[in-house]
């Protein structure tokens, strides 16, 4: 199944298309990340009160099994939480070993899943700093689309006209939807998604296997190129994994239309899709910083500036954090390196704030 993340900007209906996903989908399940747990989303074992003995109960991505499982505010979660999740979003299934129960139950779900900036808004002279989420999260999903409030005047009026439209007709909106009068009604799309998901398991024809081998050796040797014109190794995220991605979206694609073969036409919008979402996040920076995407420049200054940290300030230590900041500026280090090394650290728990955050 296919992952996306969305991230973006407060306001641009991320949690609009959750829930309509969700209304839309055969099987879907929606939670928020605030209110969800690691065992509320695997598996939990509680005790029976009737028969006093320990049963399992099946959490968001058990329940969702053949559909969708959307998580909102999913930056808010808690970091062990988000852990809990990474074999079900890779291998589908989730293994559980509580209280004398061992077994392995099936998740195969989507998970579409959206998050707001660390600082609200997206800023793009931040970078890596906007997420705050491990790369091992990041790396499982097949898309991630960066969603940003762009003023565009022509596009804020029509988006006024629509929602004042729908204050203004409530009633009729409600009455046409019931009668089915819209393009395609809600109750018709989940048949639809369905059936494609029931009859349809579509293959990739030789053509369309040959044409994104090529692409796939293409992406590897256009990265390769780049470094060598510009001097600079930039790790553009295209591994197994990714090509991986790719063929589920090709095979999603084709079994949308019904078809028994994925052909170059799936093939060629599944890379349109790729390119358009993280491919882009990684090459404009949104994701510089994350491991996969970043400069191998950037990796090395971060190692030798938590060298240095580690060898000047010994065990046990208080030091301000302006402090460090300042000596580390001064050797001609960048700032952005400095803060992410105190961030990993941090994380780590090798480092700790004090006083309201102004020592470490």
């Amino acid at each position: 199944d296919v992952n996306l993340l969305l991230l973006g900007d407060p306001g641009t209906a991320k949690s609009q298309l959750l829930k309509f996903v969700e209304k839309a989908s055969p099987v879907g399940v929606y939670t928020s990340g605030k209110g969800s747990s690691a065992a509320g989303l695997t598996a939990s074992v509680v005790r029976d009160p009737m028969s006093r003995n320990f049963i399992m109960e099946g959490g968001a991505m058990v329940l969702a099994d053949g559909g969708v499982v959307c998580i909102d505010e999913f930056d808010k979660m808690r970091e062990d939480d988000r852990v809990a999740i990474h074999e079900a979003m890779e291998q589908q299934t989730i293994s559980i070993a509580k209280a004398g129960i061992t077994t392995t139950l099936n998740s195969r779900c989507s998970v579409l899943a959206a998050a707001n900036s660390v600082f609200g808004r997206w800023d793009d002279t931040k970078g890596e700093q906007n997420l705050d989420f491990m790369p091992t999260i990041l790396s499982r999903f097949d898309m991630i689309f960066i969603i940003k409030d762009q003023h565009d005047q022509e596009k804020d009026a029509r988006l006024a006209k629509h929602v004042l439209k729908v204050h203004l007709n409530a009633p009729d909106t409600d009455s046409e939807s019931q009668r089915g009068d819209t393009e395609i009604s809600i109750g018709f799309l989940k048949k639809f998604i369905a059936y494609c998901r029931n009859k349809c398991g579509p293959r990739m024809s030789p053509q369309a296997a040959e044409k994104l081998q090529n692409q796939y050796v293409l992406m590897r040797s256009g990265a390769r190129e780049h470094e060598r014109t510009t001097g600079k190794k930039i790790t553009i995220p295209i591994t197994v994994r990714q090509l991986e991605a790719i063929i589920r979206i090709a095979e999603a694609l084709a079994k949308l239309s019904l078809c028994p073969f994925a052909s170059d036409a799936h093939v060629d919008e599944a890379l349109r899709l790729f390119q358009v979402s993280t491919l882009e996040a990684a090459s404009t920076g949104a994701l510089s910083g994350v491991e996969g995407f970043s400069p191998v420049e950037d990796q090395d200054e971060i190692r030798r500036v938590e060298r240095q940290l580690k060898q000047r300030f010994p065990i046990g230590s208080q030091v301000s954090e302006q402090r460090i900041i300042q000596d580390f500026l001064r050797q001609k280090y960048s700032e952005a390196a400095v803060m992410k090394v105190i961030q990993i650290m941090l994380r780590r728990g090798e480092l700790q704030h004090r006083m309201q955050r102004k020592v470490l």
